[in-house]
């Protein structure tokens, strides 16, 4: 992907881009950086412009500071309208956004994506675990802790060849320890009940094999009700735009060129 480098009032997040035409807003997960969507990016390419960003604290914007609403508006304010990819931690901030500026958000599509933890208690567990995983980095390094992150079961069923372990260094200590203080789930809000107010078309999908959050995408899917799409990888776990790069990326674009989006930015 073709990098560009920009004055900070005009694209506040560090972006890369390829192709041309409708725009594609890629937004990536925890550890991860826009690089991490160049797999996917090539194979959608020819029909469409796809602008990877890199996350506040991450990439080259590990410098920048922002909760999850404020993450969502750098987004916005970086790519534009556009129709919105967000893998995790990237489909939380993709959610924030569509709920926020729904104008900029023609389509959007929810990769292994939460609306938030209900229970407090939960809650308040889990925003101490981000606490520990925030000094763990800082007190490792990134390298270490992206080795050791990488062997979490949530990553079980992600070989080692399609982890793009060289697209997650490139960012700090500092600025990963910040994403998961003000971006981590544990800080995120509840949103379950405002995916009624999404009216721009949705798809929604997980891996199979991450039972978790695929049962996390149905509720997604029946909260969010008509103009929701389903779509369960088979084979995949919670990374499934990795582990099953063909599978996701043909979904994705036959999603994409539906009569619902060819008008999209």
């Amino acid at each position: 992907m073709t990098e560009q480098p920009a004055a900070p009032a005009a694209h506040p997040l560090h972006l890369e881009q390829r192709g041309a035409g409708p725009t594609v807003g890629l937004i990536h997960g925890f550890t991860q950086s826009a690089a991490s969507w160049e797999p996917f990016a090539k194979r959608l390419a020819d029909l469409w412009r796809l602008v990877a960003v890199d996350a506040p604290g991450h990439g080259r914007s590990a410098d920048v500071r922002a909760d999850l609403w404020e993450s969502a508006a750098l987004v916005g304010a970086t790519v534009g309208e556009a129709t919105y990819v967000g893998y995790s931690m990237g489909g939380r901030v993709a959610l924030h956004l569509a709920l926020a500026r729904p104008d900029l958000v023609a389509g959007l599509v929810l990769v292994s994506a939460t609306a938030g933890i209900d229970d407090p208690a939960e809650r308040a567990a889990r925003r101490a675990s981000d606490e520990q995983l925030a000094r763990r980095v800082e007190a490792e390094g990134v390298e270490a802790f992206v080795a050791w992150w990488l062997t979490l079961p949530l990553f079980a069923t992600l070989p080692a060849s399609a982890s793009a372990l060289e697209t997650r260094l490139g960012g700090s200590a500092a600025g990963l320890a910040s994403s998961l203080r003000l971006a981590g789930t544990g800080e995120q809000e509840a949103l379950w009940d405002r995916l009624g107010e999404l009216s721009m078309p949705v798809l929604v999908v997980a891996g199979a094999l991450d039972l978790a959050y695929a049962e996390r995408a149905r509720r997604l899917v029946d909260g969010i009700g008509q103009g929701a799409t389903l779509a369960v990888l088979p084979g995949a776990g919670h990374a499934c735009h990795l582990e099953q790069l063909d599978l996701f990326s043909a979904t994705v674009r036959k999603w994409l060129a539906s009569a619902s989006h060819r008008n999209a930015p």
